[in-house]
């Protein structure tokens, strides 16, 4: 709509992306201020919270009853902010808005059954719920590869392509998308734990699509210059302000909990961003959280496998630290600033190249 208003209104302001960006940012966190504490409201009184890991912590079973799929809101809020600041004709926007849009709704499934059945074991089973995400990102990657997107691989540290991937790329984007939505996922398991390193990640990719997106700071910089991908900036910021408000309830000791149907489409869009950014190897210094959560149960279920013996006293790394006594507040904040300087890191190598 702000687009519109500068095409046919002439005012100029709203042709401007980080003008927008900081339109679609307020709208998407005062609607989400607004919406939560009525979803809360609700969702208590419909009883919707998802039931505790019986294997989880102690600590977890004071959580009982606080309602999930806070997620819906807050992707709900960053669509319509979305709608009303971004150029709709813009096809990497068509392409985030199907990811956004449907691994919520994977999410929203998985979520919504394990809420009626009052049992974690109840909803979508890991062969289904992979199925649903492989054949969302194939459809991503497929309508990339014919739109023309790129094919080429990057690295950080180096300013010119490695080399092309060619078809081989769909593999390799939906591997990006589908292992991000399930990393942010297994993040997902203390009080604002994922909501805080998807904010600095949607900070750090909306700041190099932008780039990416902009002829002279794309080649001031050697990155590769990607027509267009400028618009994917304002969603991202749209989705740091929804977090913003979201967060604010999510806090320890949290009022709603974003669940699968936050979890998976905030992964999937961190690592549709990365694809389009040509920053899908930086995504692992973007994301070193999700990373290291995700290693951690690879290890711990690899490990117990093949030696019959665990690495961690639990998985993922979260719990193995509340194992060892550590309070859930010291936790959060500490992986809070790992992942802040990670992100520190994938900006510095955007000039060290």
């Amino acid at each position: 709509m702000f687009y519109w208003f500068y095409r046919h209104l002439d005012i100029n302001i709203f042709q401007y992306i980080s003008v927008r960006a900081g339109i679609a940012f307020f709208i998407s966190f005062f609607l989400t201020m607004y919406l939560l504490p009525k979803f809360v409201k609700w969702a208590k009184s419909k009883k919707a919270s998802q039931p505790i890991y019986e294997y989880a912590p102690d600590s977890h079973q004071e959580k009982a009853g606080t309602p999930t799929m806070g997620g819906v809101i807050f992707i709900f809020s960053t669509l319509i902010a979305t709608l009303f600041t971004v150029k709709l004709n813009n096809f990497y926007v068509v392409g985030a808005l199907l990811i956004l849009a449907s691994f919520s709704l994977i999410g929203f499934k998985d979520d919504i059954s394990k809420i009626l059945k009052n049992s974690n074991s109840a909803g979508l089973t890991p062969r289904g719920k992979l199925f649903l995400q492989l054949l969302a990102a194939i459809v991503v990657s497929v309508v990339l590869i014919v739109y023309g997107h790129t094919t080429t691989l990057y690295t950080p540290f180096y300013k010119y392509p490695l080399f092309d991937m060619s078809y081989f790329a769909i593999a390799f984007w939906v591997l990006v998308i589908v292992s991000a939505s399930n990393a942010v996922n297994l993040t997902d398991g203390l009080d604002g734990l994922a909501t805080v390193p998807s904010i600095m990640a949607f900070v750090t990719l909306s700041g190099i699509v932008y780039i990416t997106g902009h002829a002279v700071f794309s080649s001031y910089l050697f990155l590769p210059s990607i027509q267009t991908s400028g618009e994917l900036a304002i969603i991202g910021t749209a989705l740091v302000g929804s977090l913003i408000a979201f967060l604010w309830f999510n806090c320890h000791p949290a009022q709603v909990f974003m669940g699968d149907s936050g979890s998976l489409p905030l992964g999937a869009f961190m690592g549709y961003m990365a694809i389009v950014a040509k920053s899908e190897i930086l995504l692992i210094f973007i994301g070193l959280i999700f990373v290291v959560e995700t290693v951690s149960v690879i290890l711990q279920v690899g490990s117990y496998k093949l030696r019959q013996k665990r690495i961690f006293l639990m998985a993922p790394i979260h719990h193995h630290f509340e194992k060892k006594g550590w309070k859930e507040n010291k936790i959060i904040v500490r992986f809070w600033i790992v992942s802040f300087m990670a992100n520190l890191v994938a900006l510095l190598t955007l000039k060290i190249r």
